[in-house]
């Protein structure tokens, strides 16, 4: 398993998203060279976990439980053979490009070491959005990225670092539970019915992923999870 590449992007005005700042950094370039991690801080008024790249909406992105963002170099190809363009490492935004490395299928809670220093944990699924779809600029974007449920992984910082392209990269820690990447996108977007599901992962789940089962669960009870 290794670090493809290290993305970062930098502030764009552009005419496709609703962030207050008019502008998004979504279009992330790789770097060469070692790229710090550390926790940024409280969402809302904390960015990216990645030295140099920026995140324009605050509203939606950065912050503690999200600040790092994985996509792996496999579905990447994946999604080149569907769309017939080529899609280069950080294409879909993701600050990691990785390889060998099922990302989607990692449990939240799973722990990676990425190089000598850094230590990542999987807190969630990235949901796509308007600022996704004009990036890519593919019609119906967002309902067929979300029929892949294959949605990458956002991270929390354990141990701050530095990562460069071609670290290995080691599974560290697996729970022992069900709720996957994949599964918690799928209990935020077409399946509903899972969402109490998720609160397996125990506080290793993003904090707002917490509180949108927990207010299912309050709502609906248990009998539709089973």
């Amino acid at each position: 398993m290794e670090l493809l590449s290290v993305n970062v992007g930098r502030f764009k005005s552009v005419e496709y998203t609703d962030a207050p700042s008019g502008g998004t950094g979504i279009d992330k370039r790789p770097v060469e060279g070692p790229v710090r991690i550390a926790a940024p801080g409280p969402k809302g008024g904390a960015g990216s976990g990645l030295a140099g790249d920026t995140v324009s909406d605050l509203r939606h992105h950065g912050g503690d439980d999200q600040a790092v963002y994985a996509f792996t170099r496999e579905d990447l190809d994946a999604w080149e053979r569907e769309l017939g363009r080529p899609l280069a490492h950080g294409a879909f935004g993701e600050n990691l490009t990785t390889s060998g490395l099922d990302v989607s299928g990692a449990r939240i809670g799973e722990r990676w070491r990425i190089g000598e220093e850094v230590v990542l944990e999987v807190t969630s699924s990235r949901i796509p959005c308007r600022t996704f779809a004009g990036h890519l600029g593919e019609k119906g974007w967002v309902r067929r990225f979300t029929r892949g449920a294959a949605p990458g992984a956002y991270l929390r910082v354990i141990e701050p670092g530095e990562v460069r392209a071609g670290d290995a990269i080691e599974v560290l820690h697996r729970p022992d539970h069900e709720v996957t990447v994949a599964f918690q996108f799928r209990s935020a977007t077409t399946e509903r019915a899972l969402l109490p599901r998720t609160l397996a992962a125990g506080s290793a789940l993003h904090p707002e992923a917490t509180a949108k089962a927990r207010a299912y669960l309050e709502k609906h009870g248990d009998s539709d999870s089973a």
